[in-house]
């Protein structure tokens, strides 16, 4: 028996344009103003508060085997998969358990109604940092290549990365530190509500 499967064509965009590296960039909105001379402040004769800073209520959640790890923040949504869940060994060919976890991955997106996808690799210090670029940045690709057939949505937008050995989530000088630094990170904008 053969079949055949008709999908519709959908463009995706991989965006080539510079980026700030992954977690850095503020996401926090400004503070309700407030009054200094309200006198249930109570500050001492003289005193001036200081500038209002805005911190980001940043929720991680990890599996206990740490293979899997999931951020939400004010903004964004973060997933990281360990390499070894998603590949083999300095390899960039997806497992099939892996598909699972990145529909699961791409559920998310649907319910978020995200539009702008990050999907950024990364590995380990050990070989040739070259090496590291073109294996984090061919992993970051086939991770992309998955969620863009689950996708179906036109105006979906990709950045995508291969960071290498920078940026390390962890110590790199233990086996355990490296494993967590080998990951590819899917992140994207949460819905306002």
């Amino acid at each position: 028996m053969v079949t055949t499967h008709l999908n519709a064509a959908v463009s995706a965009h991989a965006d080539d344009g510079p980026s700030v590296p992954p977690g850095t960039e503020p996401s926090a909105e400004a503070p309700v103003k407030v009054d200094s001379n309200d006198p249930d402040l109570k500050l001492p004769e003289g005193a001036t508060l200081a500038t209002a800073k805005v911190l980001d209520i940043k929720q991680v959640v990890e599996d206990q085997s740490g293979d899997e790890r999931r951020e939400d923040t004010n903004a964004d949504v973060k997933f990281a998969l360990q390499a070894e869940v998603l590949f083999g060994k300095d390899s960039a060919k997806l497992s099939s358990e892996a598909k699972a976890r990145i529909s699961a991955i791409a559920e998310e997106i649907k319910t978020q109604n995200a539009t702008k996808i990050r999907v950024f690799g990364f590995t380990d210090n050990l070989g040739s940092s070259t090496h590291g670029d073109v294996l984090s940045k061919k992993r970051a690709d086939a991770v992309q290549n998955v969620l863009d057939q689950q996708l179906t949505n036109s105006n979906v937008t990709y950045e995508v990365r291969g960071y290498g050995e920078q940026y390390p989530i962890a110590d790199n000088s233990s086996e355990t530190g490296r494993k967590k630094n080998r990951r590819v990170e899917v992140s994207f904008p949460r819905t306002e509500s």
